[in-house]
Parts: C-alpha cells; structure tokens; sequence
C-alpha cells in the first residue's frame, strides 16, 4: 500500500456556521474526510464553531475545538495538539483561506505540520487570478480575458480597455461575493468598492453572458492517475452563478465531441496544476463554434462536488481524504458499490437536477435579481429517468409552494419577457407562463439564451397539461394518458388540479381519488437504485429512488416489519438548516442500534442523513404525502418518525393517520391540538396557563378595538401574505394600517391574528423529551436578547446565567402539565417570555427545535437518542446530571449572510433572517460570548466605534460598555443624540452627522474611509420612518464589511467580553475537556 506512514495525527478544519455560499456540503465533505482517518487508525481533531452539525458529534472526531476558524486561534490548536497532517479542502473556502494564511505566516512549517493532498502552492494558483491565467497559458489553455485591480482607479482603466459589459469578481471569494455585471462606469465605481472591502484584489473581466456554464469533477492521485466522476450543466447560461442556476447531471446537450474534448482539458489542467485529491473545473462553452473558457478551478470540495457525489453514488469525499494520505486511485475500492475500484468512472442511467431555494421574502428591500453572486439559501437534487419527471419533482421540493412546472396559481408579471430576459428567483415559471400563453420556444430561447432542448422538454410538460385539462373527471382520464404524466412528473395533485379545476378546492378528497384510479388501473412507481454503473456491475446500494419510467423494483421487500422510517428536513432554508440533519442522523443511528432497517427520506445533497452509510436504505425521494405514502406501502415498516426532521414531516402527521400510517411518539392528534392556535389556547385556558392576549380578526374596525384593549404594540400575523415578511410589530396607528393594506388583506377568509406584545421581556426556551406524557430529561436556555428578535437570530445562553430560580421552578411545572395534557412520547420544544417572574407560553413545537443539538452537546447528553428509543417503545433512566451541576457556560449566535443580499436591511425583528448558527463554551458566560461572536465574522475592533442607539432605554442599556470603550482608548463617534447623552455621563464621543443631515464628519465617510471597524445601531423602534433614517449607515457598514450589531443587549456583551478579556486570554480547551 502506498499510504504515507509519519502521519498519526490528522487535523481537520471545518467551515463554521452555513452561509449562503458555504452551506451544509461542507459538513457532509467533513464528514465523510473524518470517517476515512479513522478507517486508517489515525487520531483525528477538528476545529468547527458550528456545535449543530453531524461532524461535531462524539463519535467523528477524538478531539473536537468549538472555535472560530481563524489563523490565531487554529495556530494555538496546532501548539497545543501537534497534529502531524492539516486537511484544508473540506471546510469550503473558510478553511482554504485560513490555510493559505497559516502557510504564508510560517506556522505550518514550524510546527512540522504536513498539508495533505493537494499542496498549497496549487491551491494558491487557483486562487491568485493572475497566476491562474499564467499557469493555464503555460499549456495553452483559455481563460476568460480578465485583469486584476487592486483599486478604483485601475479597474475603471481596465474596463474601458476591454469594453462594457465586463464582469467583476473578488478573488479568495465564496459564492461570488461581491462580483457582478457593469455595463457602464458609474456601476463599476460602486461595485468595486464593495468588492475590495471583501477582497485584496478584483478581477474585471469580459462578459461572455449567454454562452453554456459546464462542470466537471475530477479526481487525481499522486501518481497522476485521473477520472472524471460526473459532469454537469447549468440550465441557465453563463452569467448566473453555478450556486444560483438549476444544474443538470449528467449534461444533456453537449454532442459526444463536445463531451470528450472538454473531459480531456480538464484532466490536462488538474494534472498541470497538480492537484491531490478532488477539484472542480467550470467552463464557459459555446457550442456554436466549439470554444471554451476555463471559468475557474475549485482546488477543494465545493457545492458541486456534493452534488456530484449523491447525483452518481461515488464517495468523492471519502476518496479525496485517502488520497491526501497518499494512496492511490487503484489501492481504493468504491465504499458505496463495495465490489468495484474507486479507479472506474461512474454511469448513469438516470438524469439529475439541482434546483436552488432561495428565501428573498424574509427580507425588507433586497433585490430579486439572480446574477453573478449567490443568494440562495439551500438547494434540493431530483432524481428521475427523464429531464421533465426531475424538474417536476425538483420544483415541488424547494417548497415554495408550487406544485411542479403547471398546475400553480397564476404567475403575476406586469412584463412578461422582462421577467424572461432579467432573471428573478422565479423565472422558470415564467417559462411555464409564456409557454401557455403560447410564445414560441424560438422567442424564449433569445430572451433567456437556456438551450432550445431544454424548453423543448419543459413544452412537453405544457402539452400534457393541455391534453388533461380537456378532460373533467378523475374516471374520464385514459390510463395512456395517466401514465404519460406520472411519466413526466406529475404530481397527483396537479393531474387532479388539471381536470377538477375550481372543485379542487379540497385538495385532499382530489389528490385521494386520483391516487385510487391510479392505483386500479395499476401505474404505480418502481424503486430503482442508483449503482454508478449503470447496471454493468452487480450493485450493493441501498441508494434508492423511485420512478414511473421502468418496470420491476431493483430491490427484494422482506415486509417483516423491521424497517422503522425517518423523515428528513427537506431543503435547508432560513428556520430549518443542519440541525434539523444532525437529528436526523441521531435518530437513524438510534434505530439501527437498537437493532431495526433504518429507513431515511430526504432529497438534500448538502446532507449527512443522505450519505450512503446513514441508514440501511436511503430514498432520495420527495417529502410529500403522496411518495411518503408509495414508499410505505413499498417498505410496510414497523413505524414512521415525524418529529425529527423540523416542520415538513410535522405537517404531514394528520393525513398519514388518516391513512392508518403508525407514526412513532406522540400522536396526530396532539400534535394537532398543538399547532392549531385555538385549540392549543383552549387548552392552555383549561390548565389555568398564561399567554399573551390574542386574538383572531376578520375587519380593521375590530383590529382596533382589540388593539384599544391591549395597548401598543401589537405582533400582527396576516393568515395571507401578498409580499413579505409574514409578521410585523406595529407600534401606532399609522405602521397598523400601513402594515395591513400593503401586506395583506383582511376579510372573512384571511383572518389576521393580533397578539399583544410584551416590552423587555426575556425569551426562555424550554427544550425536552418525554414519555407518555411525563418529562425524562429537559434543558432550560436563555435568550440574551429580549423578546421581539426571533428565536432562531437570538443569542441563546445555556445554562441560563440570570434567571430566578423561580422563574425556573414556575418554568418545569408549567412544562410538566402541557406534556401531561399533550401526552408526549417524544422530543418537544416550549417557549416562553418571562417578565419579573411572571411566565407567559408562547407556543409548544411537538417535535426536535433547533437548539436540539446545542443542548445535547452543552449537557453532553443526547436528547434525540433518548426521544427515538422512548418512540422506539423502550423506557428510558432520567439522566443523573442536571445544567445546575455545569461548570461551564454554551453560548449559541446566529451566521447572518447581509452581504450577499444587495439592499437587504441587516436590522433583526419577529421574522427569522440569519442562514445558520455556531456554538462555543466557556468558563464563563463573557468568554463564550467573545467566541461564538468571533465564529460568526464579527472582529475586535482595533480603531474606532460608530454607537447610535435608538431610545432612552437602549442609551441607558449601553453605558457601561461605551465606559469600557472610552477607558480602553477605543475612539468612539456617535450620531447626535447618542453623542449628547455619552458627554453628559463622562464619555467621550465625537459627534458625526447621519445622511441628510448637513455637517462633517459625515457618518458614511467616517465607514468609507474604514476609520470604525465595529457599529452599533439600534433602531429606536419598527416604524418605517425610525428604520429608513438608520438604514443607509447599516447597509453601508455591510457592503463594506465592517461589523455590525443592531441590538443593544448583544453589543453590550460583546464589547463587555472583548474589553474585559481580550482574544489572547481565551482559553484553547477541547469539547471533552469541560
């Protein structure tokens, strides 16, 4: 074997908290990286904030760092660890940079520390645009002319040089921070500066909008042994980032020329380059003429390789880690075959799509443009036998309410082939739109420039709508025809939609007659398995999916009643991300110790619980009620789990007891009676529970007598949202009506809930698992923010460090009887406010919260094992420790990812805006609050502080840490009435003038000129006029990546752990350390 022997001790860097651009791939790579050192016997450490990912639990690692990925606290690690090998291609481009930083400082090589895989001299040459081109010229291979700039000045010469259109990118970025398209000077000023405050350096290069954007993915060895593993492209053209576009597998347009030549070049750049282990090259292709550009090289596991790896069942992760230990290609077998080398490149006999999510309605003023930077959130993988039956099942799985390509409300434009030729989130039904309106596919292919087989294959889908809709009843349907569509993706829903029209107006009673006639005329799906060689060899993969395009089942069903289903999250989106994977995992990993199949559904690359050894059988399959149904009836399980995969599987428990579908834990019905507000409130009255006053409104006349009783502000929560966020405080008259005429109607059908809200109330979480009704083990947490910044953006301390131990005794009693009533089996979630000792219930989730993982790993008991074996049937000890007996404290912030979001306002209210979330400890509160705050990108800052604090309170509230400030020599600016207030309570502050007002120093020259590196603004309250005055400062600080804190309480623990301690002070200890 060729394995390179000095290495024992691996250390492996993860990517930190999921931001868009850098999101769940990177704990599926990590992974996957961390399973190989151990294979090999080598002790592994690893350095993740992010306490919510599968990679941070027990058993992947021997030694786990909740720390920021940064070059000084990872240099510490390796003093105190001595690791002999670093891995820097599986933490995205987080790990990657600090990687590069550690070499070109010299700390790698003074401690002796080897990089594994593919050396950083390649990395940098991937990464530096100037020595990328050079070293591609070296073999004759193009690139896209482009120019690098490291100021205004010169990339305004270079793009008048090349010409408008031109594009620019920030180099040693992610997800194409920062770049865009300029078709003139004025828009190039402005990019550029964004772009630099991100970035050294900016690439202004020539647009080639319009031509195909192909992959490929690679892998080589250190004996320049190289495959291609999967090769994809992108639905939309050039000019759309890969991360924004829909990505086919295996491409579908390309001749077998085209294929070849382009497979070829990729495999003469990574060998030229040198890379050890997996990369990716993206070209830019037109096959008019048969020329190429190389876009650019990824020298690490990306998105694309995630994708890459699910879409053909080859490990490439796994491989990758190997290979860094330097076997090669041939020493390998392919773990997800089990019979083949990794040495063989895989076929497929099925056809891949990738559609993005995104979450552009969470947010006040962002630009629904997609382009060349990245915005969405998340991403799902379809699997099907034709093009039309992936996208189908792709678009109904980004949940966004839509039900494949047809079959959906009217999509709304004022201009149609605007939206065609200016690409939003929401193009491809405006494809579908046009389509009916009967624009030619001709037309549509000059607007949008997608490959003319593409729509063709789209205009199919339209044809056999128009072919369904000439018939009226479920019966009249010709069995042909029904099977055609369920051919082409159709969902029964939509084939229901498109005879009953308006009668559809119950969805069920529709969808359960289509699924009956269905069902007897015998066109039902076959589980097909995705073996990467398609069929050449014999297969082991449980990697399933299901089709109507085939004829048997690749697999033998026992029906023994041993398998026990868990449902996934689904897409990862604002409000469910990885820690909704990480229970998940818990619970497969519970169910097949205590000896069932565990079954999993999920259809999310970027996922663990998708790995090919999870779970004894993976259905890369939809989340629906009519496929979770098919694979039931397939499977015949002992049982399904609902509740550890967020809200989807949530939603589905009362049609799935209908349907006599045993679901495990607590029952339907409760979890009905705990959803639905009445009956939840009801309940809540008969036990003698507070809450806060609601109430549930159908005129504006009511709205205001309400809101007479109560008093501001109120929470109003539209039960139907025309455009934005869902929830708004309001605090007068005014910002009431404004809200509800622009946001939502209200009438007898869309009824408006109005709840009291509750000034400076403290949020308090109370997560727990219980059986038939009585509470086995439970966690109390904090929020530091006061109530009104969402459970999901607040900062959450754990144990609580200021609650009355009677808030606490009220808090378990209150819990206790819920569960009681509820009759629980399973995990739950119940949050409340708390104001002078004083509890108040907001709401009762009957299933895994986010903070799941957070909990179990602070307490250091597992809260989703003890759920799925009290599920499982099995009585469980109540835990012998309690958070009383910790001598440390968890702090858990929120990632927010403004900067992608071009004109999103970065201020924090009722509706969730952050991507992800890390986690760190401490020995005390103030030093896990500096390190969880550092792993989210906010800095100590070294200059100066812009303070601007909204009302009296927030003033009062930051006193004490602008005194640190001031004592520290820290120069602090303050807006007018911040400023008066500081000077009149000794602290001295030098006033600036926000826009608008006529004086200098300006406030947006002082962030301009990078003269602060932190702000703190605090709006004084929600109203439209007091957010816009403060909007221009914040947008402005993120746009030029300076730090930003929009909640007082927060900024006070910040700056009051940095002051106080310092980064040098923190201690460096290991999970099992504490």
């Amino acid at each position: 074997m060729n394995k390179d022997t000095s290495i024992h001790k691996v250390l492996l860097l993860g990517s930190g908290a999921l931001k868009i651009g850098e999101a769940g791939e990177f704990d599926y790579s990590g992974a996957q990286a961390l399973k190989a050192m151990k294979e090999e016997g080598l002790e592994t450490v690893l350095i993740n904030p992010n306490i919510a990912t599968v990679q941070t639990s027990e058993s992947f690692a021997d030694k786990i760092y909740f720390l920021p990925v940064t070059a000084a606290f990872v240099e510490r690690v390796i003093a105190k660890e001595r690791p002999d090998g670093i891995l820097l291609a599986f933490g995205g481009q987080t790990a990657l940079n600090c990687g590069v930083e550690l070499y070109r400082t010299g700390v790698l090589e003074r401690y002796g520390v080897k990089v594994l895989g593919t050396p950083v001299r390649a990395i940098i040459d991937t990464e530096d645009r100037e020595l990328f081109v050079e070293k591609l010229d070296q073999i004759g291979v193009k690139t896209i002319r482009s120019q690098a700039a490291s100021d205004k000045e010169s990339a305004l010469a270079i793009a008048e040089e090349l010409g408008y259109p031109v594009i620019v990118r920030a180099a040693y970025a992610l997800g194409g921070l920062g770049s865009g398209f300029c078709d003139n000077a004025e828009e190039l000023d402005s990019l550029v500066e964004k772009a630099l405050a991100f970035s050294p350096q900016v690439l202004i290069e020539k647009s080639l909008r319009g031509w195909k954007e192909i992959e490929y993915e690679v892998v080589r060895d250190r004996f320049d042994n190289c495959i291609t593993v999967c090769n994809m492209e992108n639905f939309d053209p050039l000019g759309i980032h890969t991360g924004e576009s829909i990505v086919v597998a295996p491409s579908q347009t390309l001749s077998n020329d085209d294929y070849h030549y382009l497979r070829s070049l990729a495999i003469k750049i990574i060998r030229h380059i040198g890379i050890v282990g997996e990369c990716n090259v993206q070209y830019a292709y037109d096959p008019a003429s048969m020329d190429y550009r190389v876009i650019e090289v990824n020298a690490r596991l990306s998105r694309s390789s995630a994708l890459a790896s699910k879409a053909t069942g080859y490990p490439l992760a796994f491989v990758a880690a190997k290979l860094g230990l330097g076997y090669g290609l041939f020493d390998l077998k392919n773990s997800v075959t089990r019979c083949t080398s990794a040495f063989f490149e895989p076929a497929l006999d099925y056809v891949v799509v990738k559609i993005p999510r995104w979450d552009l309605g969470k947010f006040h003023g962002v630009k629904r443009q997609i382009g060349s930077s990245m915005k969405s959130v998340g991403e799902v993988m379809a699997i099907g036998r034709t093009f039309e039956e992936a996208i189908q099942k792709g678009l109904r799985m980004i949940g966004q309410g839509m039900h494949g390509f047809v079959e959906n409300r009217d999509f709304k434009t004022d201009n149609l082939e605007e939206a065609l030729a200016d690409p939003t989130d929401k193009r491809i039904f405006a494809i579908a739109a046009a389509m009916k309106g009967g624009m030619s596919v001709d037309r549509i292919h000059e607007l949008t420039k997608i490959d003319r087989w593409f729509l063709y294959k789209l205009h199919n889908i339209i044809q056999t709508s128009g072919e369904l809709e000439g018939y009226d009843s479920v019966e009249s349907i010709p069995a042909e025809l029904l099977r055609l569509a369920k051919q082409q993706g159709f969902s029964d829903f939509q084939i229901g939609r498109s005879v009953l029209k308006e009668r559809m107006d119950d969805g069920e009673a529709g969808v359960l007659a289509v699924r009956a006639r269905r069902k007897e005329l015998g066109i039902v799906p076959v589980v097909k398995q995705i073996d990467t060689l398609a069929a050449e060899y014999p297969a082991m993969t449980n990697y399933l999916y299901l089709t109507y395009n085939g004829t048997e089942n690749d697999v033998d069903y026992l029906h023994d009643h041993r398998s026990v289903i868990v449902l996934g999250s689904g897409a990862y989106r604002i409000g469910s991300s990885v820690e909704f994977d990480w229970c998940s995992v818990n619970a497969l990993m519970t169910v097949k110790k205590e000896g069932w199949r565990a079954v999993m559904i999920n259809y999310n690359p970027e996922t663990v619980s998708t790995d090919y050894d999870a779970c004894d059988r993976l259905y890369f399959d939809e989340l629906t009620f009519e496929r979770v149904m098919d694979i039931i009836e397939l499977e015949q399980p002992h049982g399904t789990i609902l509740s550890v995969g967020g809200q989807i599987p949530n939603n589905l428990a009362t049609r799935l007891d209908a349907q006599h579908v045993n679901i495990l834990g607590t029952s339907a019905r409760s979890i009905d009676n705990a959803e639905d507000r009445h009956k939840f409130s009801a309940m809540l009255d008969r036990l003698g529970i507070d809450q806060p006053r609601w109430r549930e409104l159908t005129s504006l006349d009511d709205i205001h007598q309400f809101v007479a009783e109560v008093g501001y502000p109120v929470l109003v929560r539209p039960s139907y949202v025309l455009s934005g966020a869902a929830m708004n405080v309001c605090s007068n008259d005014t910002e009431l009506v404004r809200f509800l005429s622009l946001a939502a109607n209200v009438s007898k059908q869309h009824p408006v809930v109005v709840t009291e809200f509750i000034q400076d109330a403290k949020e308090i979480e109370m997560d727990a698992v219980a059986r038939d009704g009585e509470i086995k083990a439970y966690a109390i947490s904090e929020h530091i923010e006061y109530a009104g910044v969402h459970s999901g953006d607040a900062t959450i301390q754990f144990p609580p460090q200021k609650l009355y131990v009677e808030t606490m005794r009220r808090i378990k009693k209150v819990s206790a009887k819920i569960a009681k009533a509820l009759n629980i089996s399973g995990p739950f979630n119940i949050q409340y406010l708390a104001k002078d000792n004083d509890i108040k219930v907001i709401e009762c989730n009957l299933r895994a919260s986010r903070s799941f993982p957070f909990v179990s790993k602070v307490l250091k008991i597992n809260f989703i094992d003890l759920a799925t074996r009290i599920m499982l049937g099995h009585d469980v000890e109540k835990p012998a420790k309690s958070a009383f007996d910790l001598d440390y404290v968890g702090v858990k912030a929120s990632q927010f990812s403004f900067s992608r979001l071009q004109g999103a306002d970065p201020v924090l209210g009722v509706d969730m805006a952050s991507t992800g979330e890390v986690g760190c400890l401490g020995e005390m509160s103030s030093e896990a609050v500096l390190k969880s705050l550092l792993s989210v990108g906010l800095r100590v800052p070294q200059k100066g502080v812009l303070l601007s604090s909204g009302g009296a309170k927030h003033k009062t509230a930051l006193l004490d840490a602008a005194r640190m400030l001031d004592g520290r020599g820290y120069r602090i600016y303050a807006t007018e009435g911040t400023q008066r207030f500081l000077e009149e309570n000794g602290v001295r502050a030098t006033r600036v003038y926000k826009p608008g007002e006529e004086g200098t120093p300006a406030a947006l020259d002082i962030l301009h000129n990078h003269d602060v590196d932190l702000v703190v603004n605090i709006p004084r309250d929600l109203s439209s006029a007091e957010i816009t005055s403060g909007y221009t400062i914040r947008r402005a600080a993120v746009d030029l990546n300076i730090p930003l804190l929009t909640n007082a309480r927060l900024a006070s623990a910040f700056i009051t752990a940095f002051t106080t301690l310092g980064t040098d002070h923190v201690e460096i200890k290991a999970w099992d350390e504490y």
